[in-house]
């Protein structure tokens, strides 16, 4: 491609709202938790004419098939969404796996002993590495099809949600029809997703300042905490530039990774044999481990945005590329965390393990409190993601010419904040949200919808075994991520019913 076809391309990805990861500043939104938010206004480009992807078939896009057989050839002048992306400032790999790790690692992993509590030590270390695996293969999954899409659209990058719309385009007719709608479908599902972990975040805050605080003065109800922390949580989401929590957020994960490795002690200092541990778990428990380690291992809201950003994208996905190397690492983790973490607590592994550490212990104290500031500053960095999709997404354009945009800007803020603590206030059982908000949005987002998107990206782009493979193998993906959102989502509800019915919650 010329200087000026690449000056053309660039100037098209600025005027296209779902490729806004790149182009000037006054048109690109980025959340701070690295997910690019869509128009829900959005119109995709044309969708390429048959001989611009397919110059050996002619395509009849109405009803979504091939005239011709042909093999698949690229066109000429070949079109790179690598080579056409301008980032300000481009990661390089080291900085794109500790963002990634950095992602990874926050109250799922404190939760692990828990899940192997329902799963048992053996089920647990075998399940927490296939799953593993599986989310791995279908971030891969993802990025492949962004990319390919990226090409056929020449546009330098696609978010999730316009990375939906834009495969469901390319596939049959039965896909043609769902694709308006997509985008807003995975967009519902980030929404709830990051609401859901900031509930997490607030049962998490109150249940470890209460741990602390009732070893010196009388004990009181976790919901008061969270009436406690209300006022701060909504002044702290009033931020609106995120640059000025920056400094916070920087001693947020000092913490949070020192609090990882006094916890370490506390595990270590005291392991039981594994005779004392159930090694498979009561089958009843198994979609709770389920929605817990989707929870825990699931980044799939930081990887797109870290790919489009990095210095050298064609490294993310190598085999022994970043995102592999990084989910390497985390499973070791998470699998250690839940493993070591199952012998020492066994059956009264909570939902953070911080919460089974001994509350008289200073060490312990300053654990669970550096601990809780740390979630609570980063309760901001999680709700901005929401706000982002709910107000800059569908409101804003609304209240464009209104003299008051600011303040139902705060409104809606406020509003976020205080749905997320009614939610904590109503289940105040860090285990039940966990595994809930695991099976119910990540089972989708993390599995489901990749395969899908892949299936229909590809459609028309496999031929005899490779379809039959392809089909095949997506089927059996989304299958286990429906089944998974589904028993997964009725027995954390189930759950959450009995404990309201013996009035533990």
């Amino acid at each position: 491609m010329n200087v000026s076809g690449r000056r053309q391309s660039r100037n098209r990805s600025k005027s296209f709202k779902a490729g806004e990861c790149q182009g000037n500043h006054t048109t690109r939104r980025r959340s701070i938790a690295g997910t690019f938010i869509t128009d829900p206004a959005l119109k995709l480009p044309p969708r390429p004419k048959a001989n611009s992807f397919a110059p050996d078939g002619k395509r009849d896009d109405a009803n979504g098939v091939f005239e011709k057989d042909e093999k698949f050839k690229e066109p000429e002048g070949d079109y790179d969404p690598y080579q056409e992306r301008v980032v300000d400032h481009p990661t390089t790999n080291t900085e794109t796996l500790l963002h990634l790790l950095k992602g990874s690692l926050g109250t799922g992993i404190l939760a692990m002993p828990n899940a192997f509590h329902n799963s048992g030590w053996a089920l647990g270390l075998v399940g927490t590495i296939v799953i593993g695996i599986i989310c791995t293969f279908c971030i891969h999954l993802l990025i492949k099809s962004e990319y390919e899409l990226c090409k056929r659209r020449r546009l330098p990058a696609l978010n999730y949600p316009a990375t939906a719309e834009a495969g469901l385009q390319e596939g049959p007719a039965f896909f043609n029809k769902v694709a308006p709608i997509s985008g807003h479908v995975v967009n519902f599902f980030i929404l709830a997703y990051q609401l859901g972990i900031c509930c997490v975040y607030v049962v998490f805050v109150a249940s470890n300042v209460k741990d602390v605080v009732d070893v010196y003065w009388y004990k009181m109800d976790v919901r008061i905490y969270m009436v406690i922390f209300l006022l701060p949580l909504i002044l702290i989401n009033y931020v609106r530039n995120l640059k000025y929590l920056a400094p916070f957020s920087a001693v947020s994960n000092i913490i949070t990774f020192i609090g990882f490795g006094i916890t370490l002690y506390y595990i270590f200092s005291e392991l039981h044999g594994l005779d004392e541990r159930e090694a498979i778990g009561e089958v009843q428990n198994w979609p709770l481990f389920f929605g817990t380690v989707l929870f825990s291992l699931e980044a799939i809201g930081v990887i797109m945005p870290l790919e489009n950003e990095m210095k050298s994208p064609k490294s993310f996905g190598k085999p022994f590329g970043v995102l592999n190397v990084a989910m390497g690492l985390i499973i070791v983790l998470y699998v250690g965390m839940g493993f070591f973490g199952y012998l020492r607590y066994g059956e009264n592994a909570l939902g953070s393990i911080t919460l089974n550490i001994p509350s008289e212990d200073p060490l312990a104290q300053v654990v669970k409190i550096t601990m809780a500031f740390a979630i609570f500053i980063t309760h901001a960095l999680q709700n901005y993601v929401a706000i982002d999709i709910i107000w800059n997404g569908y409101l804003a354009p609304s209240f464009e010419k209104n003299a008051h945009k600011l303040y139902y800007e705060f409104a809606v803020r406020t509003l976020l904040v205080l749905f997320t603590f009614l939610l904590g206030v109503a289940i105040p059982n860090l285990e039940l949200f966990i595994s809930f908000i695991g099976a119910f949005c990540l089972a989708a987002l993390g599995i489901a919808f990749p395969a899908i998107i892949d299936q229909s990206t590809f459609w028309y782009h496999r031929k005899g075994w490779a379809f039959v493979k392809m089909s095949f193998r997506n089927i059996c993906l989304i299958l286990f991520g429906i089944l998974g959102l589904v028993i997964g989502t009725y027995v954390s509800i189930s759950n959450i019913y009995e404990h309201f019915s013996d009035g533990s919650l």
